[in-house]
C-alpha cells in the first residue's frame, strides 16, 4: 500500500476483552452510532465525549489518521493507550487509573432517584462545573441512562452511564454538591444506575483515578473489584505535518 493510497483499511475483529479497549468496543459494538472514522481511527463528536478510539495495535498511518482527524495543533484524548503516541506528539496531560468491575455489588434502585435528559443538561453541566468528575459535555447525557437526586428543586446529585461495550456499561458522572456531601447520594445513585445496567443482562465497571484513593475505596466498598490499572493522557497534535 502506498503513502498516498486511500482505499479504505478494514480493522480484523479485535481478540481482546472488550474492556482492554473500551472506546473502540463501545463504538464498534451498541455506540456505533455515534461513530465519527477515518481509517480505523474512531470518535464520539466532540459535544458528545472526548474519547478517541484507536486499534488494538496502531500504526504510522492510524496515528497519521488521527492527526488529519482532529487537526494540527489540537488535542486528543486517549484512554487505555497500548502503545505511546509519536515522539514529536507533545503530551500534554497523562494520569494513572484504575479500571474497576462488579463483584458483589448490592445494586438497587433509588426512590429519590429521578431520570435526567435533555433538558436537565444545563443543571448537569453546572453541578459537573463545581465538582469536576471528569468529562461531561452537552451531549454526553445521550450515551445512557443518567438518575439524577433533587433537593429544593436543586439538581445536588447525579450519575449516569457512558462506554458501552458489548456485555458491558461503564458508570460515569458521578458527582455530589458539596452542600449535601457525607450523605451517601453518590453510593445510592451508583447502585441505582448498576440496577439498570443489571436489569439488561449486562455488567457495571467504571474508571477512577489511582491517585483518588477515597473514591477508589468507596466503590471497592460497593461491591467492585479492580480489573487492571489503565492510564489516561492528552496529547496534541504536531503543528506542522508531513505530507502524505
Amino acid at each position: 500500500m502506498t503513502q498516498n493510497d486511500t482505499r479504505p483499511r478494514t480493522d480484523a475483529p479485535s481478540r481482546l476483552h472488550p474492556l482492554e479497549n473500551p472506546a473502540r468496543s463501545s463504538l464498534t459494538g451498541p455506540h456505533a452510532h455515534f461513530a465519527e472514522s477515518r481509517g480505523r481511527i474512531l470518535r464520539y463528536p466532540s459535544d458528545v465525549s472526548p474519547w478517541l478510539a484507536l486499534p488494538d495495535a496502531p500504526d504510522a498511518r492510524d496515528w497519521a489518521d488521527v492527526a488529519a482527524l482532529a487537526g494540527p495543533g489540537n488535542a486528543v484524548a486517549l484512554a487505555a493507550l497500548r502503545e505511546p503516541p509519536p515522539r514529536d506528539w507533545e503530551i500534554v496531560f497523562r494520569a494513572e487509573g484504575v479500571q474497576l468491575v462488579d463483584a458483589s455489588v448490592n445494586a438497587a434502585p433509588d426512590p429519590e432517584a429521578v431520570v435526567l435528559g435533555p433538558r436537565d443538561v444545563p443543571e448537569m453541566l453546572d453541578l459537573v462545573a463545581r465538582t469536576r468528575p471528569g468529562p461531561f459535555l452537552p451531549r454526553t447525557v445521550e450515551l445512557g441512562t443518567y438518575l439524577g437526586i433533587r433537593r429544593g428543586g436543586a439538581l445536588v446529585a447525579m450519575a449516569g452511564e457512558r462506554l458501552h461495550p458489548p456485555g458491558w456499561t461503564e458508570i460515569s458522572g458521578v458527582c455530589t454538591d458539596e452542600s449535601v456531601r457525607g450523605q451517601g447520594l453518590a453510593s445510592r445513585l451508583v447502585l441505582a444506575v448498576a440496577h439498570g445496567i443489571r436489569e439488561r443482562g449486562e455488567t457495571p465497571f467504571l474508571h477512577a483515578s489511582a491517585s483518588n484513593t477515597g473514591a477508589v475505596r468507596l466503590y471497592e466498598s460497593l461491591g467492585f473489584r479492580l480489573r487492571r490499572r489503565t492510564e489516561f493522557l492528552s496529547a496534541l497534535v504536531p503543528a506542522t505535518l508531513p505530507p502524505r
